[in-house]
């Protein structure tokens, strides 16, 4: 098969790829078009966050080829010469989609990009960790993007096509206008379906259980290995026991040398593979402040997409705190009390306490709970953080 009829091929399918898109768009991809004149941007996310789907929209909308690294048509051809004959050929620019999936790209990416100045090339993975690998080349022609999970004020936009304000802060914001959205929306009822099937903009497909189940197999078993010099199926086992752990233990964190000893394997392999873990998106470790150590696995550790503790029927208790995480780390930089007593975390130089109805406000200085539709005082209602993006 020669190049042109490869290229025709792949741009069959894009186009099959675009009509199907959706009507409605992530709220988040107006940020993301705010950097649509980059020449190069490396963008990175977890699986099924819309990677692919802003990226076919970019391809319409500008003139892009697109091309998914995982299509066997590319075996056929290497990527520096499809490049060259796309941008003979007129396109304006080139989207290289999971990324990882080919030999050598970082090397490919940069003499394409140098021989065509006035051509753009975006690239896309689900890890930051395989761009890392790249960037060495690329870092003074590329920026980094990063796209998070669906955020439960794009979570109602895309539901029911309401779309409200984000706010910057859920310490510092209009209360007289969060009270009037939740006069106005079914805003518990709205946030509970959102916390159990609605991270990620696949909701709308239905089967949000078992794709989350698939994204979290297909992260462990497919991508992981593609980001570690050695793994083994034991490592790969290992790293499945401690999602496992995480969802069902009251205390969420684990246990180091009971862990190596259960699944021999020493102190350094399990510290690479957590921080695997985290740059994967799998995990967030929390660290009490001025915790510098290289090998740490912090004060607390939760799953970093907190609907996965519905789905597996989890500790949802670790479920508040899990989500306050990933609504702050959106933000800024989350640490654990050194002094429990203080309350759980603290941000921005605040401390904040996280739970439920009989939670105490300890010294504290905010108590972010789940069961409040309003907020009352320092009381501020867990779903107000899902409006920050």
């Amino acid at each position: 098969m020669d190049v042109i009829e490869i290229i025709e091929r792949l741009e069959t399918r894009k186009e099959r790829m675009v009509s199907a898109l959706p009507e409605r768009k992530r709220l988040y991809f107006e940020k993301l078009e705010r950097m649509d004149s980059e020449r190069g941007i490396l963008l990175y996310g977890p699986r099924g966050v819309g990677k692919t789907t802003y990226l076919l929209f970019s391809a319409k909308r500008y003139n892009f080829f697109y091309v998914s690294g995982d299509d066997p048509l590319l075996s056929q051809i290497s990527l520096y010469n499809l490049g060259e004959r796309v941008f003979l050929e007129g396109f304006s620019g080139l989207i290289i989609d999971e990324v990882h999936f080919l030999n050598n790209w970082s090397i490919q990416v940069k003499s394409l990009y140098d021989s065509f100045p006035d051509k753009k090339i975006w690239i896309s993975d689900s890890s930051s960790i395989i761009l890392r690998k790249g960037i060495a080349d690329l870092s003074r022609r590329f920026i980094k993007v990063r796209m998070p999970l669906l955020s439960f004020r794009e979570y109602i936009y895309l539901a029911t096509g309401k779309k409200i304000d984000k706010i910057n802060s859920p310490f510092a914001f209009d209360r007289e206008y969060i009270i009037s959205l939740a006069k106005d929306i079914e805003v518990l009822k709205l946030f509970k379906e959102y916390s159990s099937s609605g991270t990620r903009p696949f909701f709308l497909e239905g089967n949000f259980s078992e794709k989350m189940k698939n994204v979290l197999e297909k992260t462990l078993y497919n991508d992981i290995p593609y980001f570690l010099e050695s793994v083994r199926d034991n490592h790969l086992r290992l790293m499945n026991a401690i999602i496992s752990y995480l969802l069902y233990s009251k205390i969420p964190t684990i246990n180091i040398d009971s862990m190596c000893k259960e699944w021999g394997v020493g102190k350094p392999k399990l510290y690479e593979l957590m921080r695997v873990m985290e740059e994967s998106e799998l995990i967030n470790i929390v660290h009490k402040e001025r915790d510098f150590k290289v090998n740490s696995k912090g004060d607390k550790i939760f799953l970093s997409d907190p609907s996965y503790y519905y789905i597996y029927e989890g500790e949802i208790g670790n479920f508040r705190e899990a989500f306050v995480v990933f609504a702050l780390r959106e933000k800024g930089k989350v640490y654990s009390m050194k002094n429990e007593k203080d309350g759980d975390f603290i941000f921005d130089g605040m401390k904040i306490e996280v739970g439920g109805k009989s939670k105490k406000q300890k010294n504290s200085e905010f108590v972010i709970r789940d069961d409040l539709d309003l907020p009352i005082r320092n009381k501020i209602p867990l779903w107000v953080l899902g409006l920050l993006w």
